[in-house]
């Protein structure tokens, strides 16, 4: 009878876990064939926009150059792709509560019974989600030919941060070439 009073402290561990993944999709026109593309650049236009720190902008840069350089594309003043990204980030609140019992009678557990949780506990929690897109551009025909997407945690600690867009970026271009099915 003892594990119902762990189950709302593992239920709390779950749920931090959960919140610190990434989860990456990606979307692509389907009548492309990505074979070709061997070469990118930045589209600077659009990443001049981005409304984020200019030192995050170069931790998101460089990861995308590390993955694009590992897939063996190679930079370059005449691209075939041009490659944008922007953000998002949103303030999340989870609060939680839990009962193991109501404080009356005799036994442990949910329901009647006496429990040392008799009242419950809230936990709240707060954290930023950020959403990355990488978008790839045909540079020929000024057309959006693949977008992917990162969602998470984002955190303010300097080593976590550069983690965690590392984190952001290698998720996000795994699904790069797409798998045609």
């Amino acid at each position: 009878m003892k594990t119902f009073k762990l189950i709302p402290i593992f239920l709390l561990l779950i749920l931090a876990a959960s919140c610190d993944t990434v989860s990456a999709y990606s979307d692509y026109d389907k009548t492309v064939d990505f074979t070709p593309y061997k070469t990118y650049a930045y589209f600077k236009p659009g990443i001049d926009k981005v409304e984020i720190s200019d030192l995050d902008k170069k931790r998101i840069l460089h990861a995308i150059d590390d993955q694009m350089q590992a897939k063996g594309f190679t930079k370059s003043e005449n691209p075939d792709i041009l490659i944008n990204i922007f953000t998002k980030a949103k303030e999340q609140v989870d609060v939680n509560q839990f009962y193991a019992g109501y404080g009356y009678g005799w036994g442990y557990g949910w329901g009647w019974g006496y429990s040392p949780y008799m009242y419950g506990g809230t936990s709240v929690s707060r954290y930023t989600e950020g959403t990355l897109f990488i978008d790839f551009i045909d540079a020929k025909k000024k057309e959006m030919i693949w977008q992917g997407q990162g969602i998470g945690t984002l955190y303010k600690n300097i080593d976590k941060k550069d983690a965690r867009i590392t984190e952001f970026v290698t998720k996000i271009l795994a699904q790069y070439p797409p798998v045609k099915k």
